[in-house]
């Protein structure tokens, strides 16, 4: 496992290895809060370890939100002693309701690339968030202000973001990737882009974003990515309006074929009322 690097005032960030997940760590006094859980109780049990070389202090928890290399590592961060978890409420409720096919959906998209971590998910438990927000929630975590934030309809119905005002952090989850293109599995791709516009107002020049994985950015490389997504909202509605097979808008998207084609497909049942 990685360790935590400081990247803004009492903020650190690790970066898990095999998936490239960010794992936020805010330090207040005698508190401290912990974005995001990893895959399996064996990566949340290394991460703890690499918690506890930065800090005794006792843990709030949140999930960005419900895909497993999010929140499956709660159990085994929070549930001994029990300590509150924050997440969405729809993201809390798959969590609580659906713990089944949260990990067949994990493992399946696991098993042929990474294996042995799929292996791992049958004998993962995952606890559902103990608290839950709607729109947003002010936190006070050790005499610091943390706001967690649902600004809309993006990469899941559930996302939330962290801003740590004082430092001028915000971290985004998947709403914002720096490591690869933006993952469209469970995606809302014609509301993605007001979404981000939305992030982008909670943002300055000097903001750091903190994305679900790869390096932290800026506001400019958020602005760069809203803007691909606008492109690919309009190619998507075009397409649609003349009739146009998914595959065949794909050539022009602005991201790579394979999450471009399920982007479209999502967008196109989004204008067809029928996107879950």
């Amino acid at each position: 496992m990685s360790r935590f690097v400081e990247v803004a005032d009492r903020v650190l960030v690790l970066r898990e290895p095999l998936l490239a997940v960010n794992v936020t760590l805010v330090l207040g006094d005698g508190e401290a809060l912990l974005v995001d859980t990893l895959s399996t109780a064996r990566q949340a049990a290394e991460l703890a370890t690499a918690v506890r070389a930065v800090t005794g202090d006792p843990l709030t928890l949140v999930n960005t939100h419900h895909h497993f290399d999010h929140c499956f590592g709660n159990a085994t961060l929070a549930a001994d002693p029990p300590r509150p978890i924050w997440a969405h409420e729809l993201a809390a409720a798959a969590l609580r309701d659906e713990p089944d096919r949260l990990r067949q959906e994990a493992y399946a998209e696991l098993r042929d690339g990474r294996p042995e971590l799929a292996a791992e998910l049958p004998d993962t438990m995952l606890l559902a968030p103990t608290h839950t927000v709607h729109t947003e929630a002010t936190l006070d975590i050790g005499g610091r202000q943390v706001l967690l934030r649902h600004p809309g309809h993006g990469h899941t119905d559930a996302d939330l973001v962290v801003q740590v005002p004082d430092a001028d952090l915000l971290v985004a989850g998947d709403l914002v990737e720096q490591g690869g293109p933006p993952a469209f599995e469970d995606s809302y791709p014609l509301q993605w882009p007001d979404t981000l516009a939305e992030l982008l107002r909670w943002t300055t020049a000097d903001t750091v974003v903190v994305p679900g994985h790869g390096d932290p950015v800026d506001a400019d490389f958020v602005r760069a990515q809203h803007a691909q997504l606008v492109e690919l909202a309009w190619l998507i509605r075009a397409g649609h309006t003349g009739g146009a097979p998914p595959e065949r808008i794909v050539a022009d998207a602005p991201f790579p074929a394979r999450p471009a084609l399920i982007a479209v497909r999502r967008g196109y049942a989004e204008l067809d009322g029928t996107a879950g």
